[in-house]
């Protein structure tokens, strides 16, 4: 299947992730495609990402992983950044993570919504993390939730302009963006989150990327591109 071209007439994004780290697997560079172009993203994180790091104290590494997600957001031109502090490892889904990423949406008024993989897997038998499954599912609610006068009536007016949903890194992939021009950029926003990447000890980020990007690209104009599964919603 050939991916179908990521729609851009649009003009603010709310991305909502789990963790530092989250969008520089190959959302980032999208987004610095889209910021040079003019377009408005924020990015909203659940967690500061206190527990992705063994050997670094969680109140230590939050205050790490924060300072090295607002540099590598500033990379590709997002200026807002917003965490709100759920605990890293543990996030449930429910209606306190409903209504707050729901309030969310209603003070930034995207047009689009990014969302981190809902699913069980991102393929094959490489199982996602519970934190990415309920804040994912989570995200796809508060779209419904924000745009509903009545549900979470004491968290601002309803914003009912999100027209497209975006899910990062799912295995069900519809939709790419050509990233050519920005994905160094992309793996510079990766490389940013210096002590994470040291203490996963894994592979070059510019090597993982490109590779990544190269898959994509052959199932979309032989460019390098990352995918999203896409839900128009009007």
């Amino acid at each position: 299947m050939t991916f179908a071209p990521f729609p851009e007439d649009w003009t603010r994004c709310l991305a909502v992730v789990a963790h530092p780290d989250d969008m520089e697997y190959g959302s980032a560079a999208a987004v610095a495609r889209w910021t040079k172009q003019g377009k408005d993203v924020a990015y909203l994180l659940i967690s500061r990402g206190e527990a992705g790091i063994d050997d670094i104290d969680p109140a230590r590494s939050a205050a790490l992983r924060v300072e090295e997600q607002i540099a590598s957001s500033a990379l590709v031109g997002v200026d807002e950044v917003e965490f709100l502090d759920y605990p890293d490892g543990v996030i449930e889904y429910g209606l306190p993570l409903r209504r707050d990423i729901a309030l969310a949406i209603r003070r930034y008024k995207p047009e689009l919504v990014m969302a981190v993989n809902y699913r069980e897997t991102y393929g094959g038998s490489m199982l996602n993390m519970a934190d990415h499954r309920n804040v994912g599912l989570a995200t796809i609610d508060a779209v419904r939730d924000a745009a509903n006068r009545w549900v979470f009536a004491d968290s601002g007016e309803p914003w009912s302009g999100v027209r497209y949903l975006a899910i990062a890194g799912s295995p069900e992939a519809t939709h790419a963006v050509d990233i050519t021009e920005t994905f160094d950029l992309g793996v510079q926003s990766l490389q940013a989150h210096t002590e994470y990447l040291r203490a996963l000890n894994g592979p070059d980020p510019a090597g993982f990327l490109r590779q990544f990007a190269e898959a994509t690209g052959a199932r979309y104009d032989d460019q390098l591109a990352t995918a999203f599964e896409l839900f128009t919603l009007r």
